[in-house]
């Protein structure tokens, strides 16, 4: 995908595309936009307005669903999934990965799944996508190894995908030590983390190791192209819109032309023949959403096994929120089924 090289020229689409459309929070499912108005109540600014640092500060939507129980009087619900953090090294960086065991574990050989948190490559930690995580765990029945990354703009392109690989080739290193299959290992991510899933997989494709047995693309960054219409749809759109994705490219790159790379512009990828099935989870009120598309488009195109489905009224970051939103429930079982059938098929 090109770059849109007028910084107007993709706004000018967006508002056309409001006038057809209407505003994007119109669009929004009520469950969602409860949690976005109380984000709000809580603080949270349009990220296009705040620096890195005060980002990283504001409230998540962990903490607008936590603020919703506590008004119901209500305990938000045990999982019965156990957490204890780690670390991994990245070259000389120590950086700390988080383990999560469902119920019902056995001592060795179960299926793992390793996990990266979404953000945009700017914001997010295992703390801000931790019911994500532990969702996955237990829907699948996996252990969920969810690694962190080096942030931009303090660490720019392509610090975070130097330190996914790292978190990969720790994982298939420690996999027998941590109780899980080598056979059975699949790898998920939420936005940026599902960018770097993808080029993960790519890498141990290539690289004649351990391979992941199933992708799972959460509404991933897979382009750059500010004119897609998904972009001019979500102009405007909560939590993140037009004008947040540019900061976040801001923030990853340090000129235009590194976002032309092939690890940053995966749909235009031609060498994507050999990866695994994939599953690709799409908000509807999302300016990732086109990109998505596309992506799903040239996997099936390269004869992978793809499924892709887009969820009407979400919104991007909606996938962890199913203490309050039914749709993301949907997308966890989607999602959960696809991971177990490919824990479950025998491999060659």
């Amino acid at each position: 995908m090109s770059n849109v090289t007028s910084e107007h020229s993709g706004d000018s689409i967006g508002r056309l595309a409001e006038l057809i459309g209407g505003s994007p929070g119109d669009r929004l499912d009520s469950d969602i936009k409860h949690v976005l108005d109380v984000l709000e109540e809580l603080g949270a600014a349009p990220l296009e307005l705040a620096s890195p640092e005060r980002a990283r500060r504001m409230p998540k939507p962990a903490d607008a669903i936590g603020a919703i129980f506590a008004r119901q009087q209500r305990d938000l619900p045990d999982d019965g999934v156990s957490a204890e953090d780690t670390e991994f090294t990245s070259g000389e960086t120590h950086l700390p990965v988080r383990l999560y065991r469902p119920p019902g574990l056995l001592s060795r050989l179960n299926p793992v799944l390793l996990y990266f948190h979404g953000g945009g490559f700017v914001t997010g930690d295992l703390d801000s996508h931790d019911d994500s995580a532990r969702a996955l765990a237990r829907r699948t029945g996996a252990l969920v190894v969810s690694a962190d990354y080096r942030l931009a703009p303090e660490h720019r392109f392509p610090a975070a995908h130097e330190d996914a690989l790292a978190a990969w080739r720790w994982l298939t290193r420690q996999v027998h030590a941590l109780g899980g299959d080598p056979r059975r290992i699949a790898i998920a991510g939420e936005d940026a983390g599902a960018n770097l899933a993808m080029n993960v997989a790519l890498t141990a494709r290539d690289g004649y190791g351990v391979r992941p047995v199933h992708l799972l693309l959460i509404h991933p960054i897979a382009g750059h192209d500010f004119s897609t219409p998904s972009y001019g749809e979500a102009l405007r759109a909560r939590p993140v819109g037009m004008a947040a994705m540019r900061w976040r490219f801001r923030h990853l790159a340090a000129n235009a032309a590194e976002l032309d790379d092939p690890r940053i512009d995966l749909a235009a990828r031609k060498d994507l023949r050999g990866l695994p099935s994939t599953s690709i989870v799409l908000a509807q009120v999302d300016p990732l959403r086109s990109e998505g598309e596309a992506l799903a488009e040239a996997l099936s195109a390269a004869g992978v096994n793809t499924e892709c489905w887009v969820y009407e009224g979400m919104a991007q970051g909606f996938f962890g929120l199913g203490q309050m939103v039914t749709r993301a429930l949907f997308a966890q079982a989607d999602a959960a089924g696809a991971l177990y059938r490919a824990f479950t098929t025998p491999r060659a």
